[in-house]
C-alpha cells in the first residue's frame, strides 16, 4: 500500500446542506455520477455521499455508522489564515468546537464541525510549513 490517501468520503443525512456549506467556503464541485458530490483537493478528494446509501454499500446498518472519533485536519500558512477560516466557517454554518488558540507544542489551531458533525482541526504548524502549491508534510519539504 503507497503511502497516501485518495478519497475520503463523509457520510451525510443532507448531502446538499454538506455541499452548500463546502461551497461557501469556497471550494469547487467536480463532476461527479448521481448521488456523490466530489471536491477535489491537492493530492486528494473530498466526497460526500448520502449516510444511508453509505451504509448499503459497506453492508451495515445505518446506525452502526455512527460518528467515528476522527479529525480532518487542515493546515495553512499562518495563524491570521487560522481566524480567517474559522470565521468563514462559522458564517458558512459551522459550529465552532474551539476557537484558534495558541497551543502547547507552539502551533496555532481551533475546531470546527460542518452542519452534520464532521470534526475539522484549522491549525498553523509552524515546523511543517506547506510546499507552495499547499501540500502538508508532518515535517514540512524544507528547501524543496
Amino acid at each position: 500500500m503507497e503511502h497516501r490517501i485518495s478519497l475520503i468520503t463523509l457520510g451525510c443525512r443532507d448531502v446538499a446542506l454538506c455541499a452548500g456549506f463546502y461551497e461557501a467556503l469556497r471550494w469547487k464541485r467536480v463532476e461527479t455520477q448521481d448521488g456523490v458530490v466530489a471536491f477535489d483537493l491537492i493530492g486528494q478528494t473530498l466526497g460526500l455521499y448520502p449516510l444511508d446509501k453509505l451504509a448499503e454499500d459497506i453492508g451495515l446498518p445505518m446506525e452502526a455508522l455512527g460518528h467515528g472519533a476522527m479529525t480532518i485536519g487542515h493546515n495553512l500558512r499562518d495563524r491570521p489564515a487560522v481566524d480567517d477560516l474559522m470565521a468563514r466557517a462559522e458564517a458558512a454554518g459551522a459550529r465552532i468546537l474551539k476557537p484558534a488558540a495558541e497551543v502547547f507544542w507552539g502551533g496555532y489551531h481551533g475546531y470546527f464541525c460542518d452542519p452534520e458533525g464532521h470534526i475539522w482541526e484549522i491549525a498553523h504548524n509552524p515546523f511543517s510549513p506547506l510546499r507552495q502549491d499547499g501540500a502538508f508534510r508532518w515535517n514540512g519539504y524544507g528547501d524543496a
